[in-house]
């Protein structure tokens, strides 16, 4: 008996699923065969095929029979209860570990479920309380696997609480669902060449496994042959980039397939998703202190963005790198975005969408200054490699000059063009970048001071960069390279009285 239905007292003692070591051993029977693989052609060239298939089976029985044992011990050595004040967790055989949370602190109750968890109706919970230590799990307590029926009434009971006083009823219930439209949106990230190279990298590491690697590469010269070497690259990179756009096809199948954003009873926000593995992340409404509107360069230009949460509590360990805890709503049109960001804060209107305050030109300056000054450095560099070693570093140094120079003043004026700063309502509203560009709306409340930096050169300009401290998401954001007293005021009314000791006010006229 598992220990996992809804029915024990919430204060008793309860183990982990049972099954978990089936899962186990099937895991690590899939990670023996894709490792037995290489291993069975490197044995079969010195000993014979017989033997090699000998040797890895013995070697795959017992690798998978540890593992199991493993997670059996684990299994039987793990203990959990959900009590009215502490939720608490114990692990370990020789080194018992004792850990427990206050349910009061406790913030954040993630599912997931990979396809083998899937098959068996379990999920593996994370229990949060959204503090990031440095070691990144004092705070949490991982429960690895109990069923999807108890993880669902572990998420219930620990995130469901009374809120009093949130205004309206408005944009309840569901605030958005997939659109299979958005995928188009997916290979225009920046994904899309990455998993191109990493395509390209897997033929090459798997043809060297099976001793094949430079047949691969003169088969690939035979194709070729005859044909200029600017054209061999273009074609093998016009092909990887191919592969990349499928590959970006299918991850954001993989991560988006079954996307819902709801607002729960008590004031939780959860995010589900995820086509093989299952996702689920909440987000308490009072840990929420805004929204950041987020447009990479190429879904920009397609008119998209997406949402992510600015929330005290979303600093990710190591665990979540592949997974961002942050974003409410995938690439999608824009407008849709800002209608997301209203519903996800209350809002008839999205700050988000306000009408923000230009820059001075002097901040366009600085960028140009910035942008071609890095270019002409590395052509600076390549030439006197050139001029020390070979001829052709040159010409690449005049190629890099006459392509990067025109793109790095585009991309300079579109930073500055991307500047603005302004207030709306409750909210502080600050945009920049190119590349990335961001719009933040952060509550005012939110806001646990400014720092205002001005160098040398922001001095002469009449330039100046504030920048909002808080709790919640990236921890600062800033105003970059505003007119002084713009930058300043801006502060000001922001947070009554933050910097107004600090201001220089004319004196009233007698």
């Amino acid at each position: 008996m598992s220990g996992n239905g809804s029915g024990p007292d919430a204060a008793q003692w309860q183990k982990l699923d049972r099954r978990t070591v089936l899962v186990a051993a099937l895991l690590m029977s899939g990670v023996a065969v894709s490792g037995g693989l290489p291993a069975f052609v490197a044995l079969s060239s010195a000993f014979g095929a017989w033997t090699a298939i000998g040797w890895v089976l013995l070697g795959a029985v017992v690798f998978v029979g540890c593992s199991a044992g493993v997670e059996y011990v684990r299994w039987r050595h793990t203990r959990y209860r959900i009590g009215p004040e502490r939720a608490e967790l114990h692990t370990g055989l020789l080194l018992v570990k004792r850990r427990s949370l206050a349910r009061e602190r406790i913030r954040n109750v993630d599912l997931t479920a990979h396809p083998l968890l899937r098959v068996f109706g379990l999920v593996k919970v994370r229990i949060g309380t959204g503090e990031n230590n440095g070691a990144g799990t004092e705070s949490t307590l991982e429960l690895r696997p109990v069923t999807r029926r108890e993880g669902d009434r572990l998420r219930r009971e620990l995130l469901t609480r009374s809120v009093a006083g949130e205004g309206g009823e408005h944009h309840d219930g569901r605030l958005a669902t997939l659109d299979p439209r958005w995928i188009r949106y997916a290979p225009l990230s920046v994904a899309a060449p990455l998993l191109g190279a990493a395509a390209g990298g897997a033929v090459m590491q798997v043809s060297e496994w099976f001793g094949m690697q430079m047949g691969v590469i003169e088969w690939v010269g035979g194709v070729f042959s005859g044909v200029a070497l600017v054209w061999m690259v273009a074609v093998l990179a016009a092909a990887l980039l191919v592969a990349g756009v499928i590959g970006s096809l299918g991850l954001f199948v993989e991560m988006w397939w079954n996307y819902r954003l709801d607002r729960e009873p008590g004031g939780t926000l959860r995010v589900q998703r995820g086509l093989f593995t299952s996702r689920s992340i909440s987000i308490e409404e009072r840990r929420l202190r805004g929204v950041e509107v987020v447009e990479p360069l190429g879904v920009r230009l397609a008119g998209a963005a997406r949402v992510d949460a600015v929330a005290t509590g979303l600093a990710e360990g190591e665990a979540d790198k592949k997974t961002d805890h942050k974003t409410l709503v995938p690439a999608v049109p824009r407008q849709f975005a800002d209608v997301a960001a209203a519903r996800v804060l209350r809002e008839p209107v999205a700050p988000t969408a306000a009408r923000l305050l230009p820059h001075p030109v002097a901040a366009r300056g600085r960028r140009l200054r910035w942008a071609l000054g890095a270019v002409l450095l590395g052509v600076g560099f390549l030439s006197l490699l050139g001029v020390l070693l070979t001829e052709v570093l040159l010409w690449v140094a005049g190629g890099v000059a006459v392509v990067m120079l025109p793109v790095a003043a585009l991309l300079a004026v579109d930073a500055y063009r991307a500047l603005g700063h302004g207030l709306s309502g409750d909210y502080l509203v600050m945009r920049s970048g190119s590349v990335r560009r961001a719009t933040v709306a952060l509550r005012r409340d939110g806001v646990i001071g400014f720092t205002v930096k001005q160098s040398v050169f922001q001095r002469r300009a009449g330039l100046v960069t504030v920048t909002a401290t808080t709790a919640a998401g990236a921890g600062a954001y800033s105003v970059y390279d505003a007119g002084t007293s713009e930058g300043l005021t801006f502060a000001d009314e922001a947070v009554e009285g933050v910097l107004g000791p600090f201001l220089q006010r004319d004196p009233p006229t007698p």
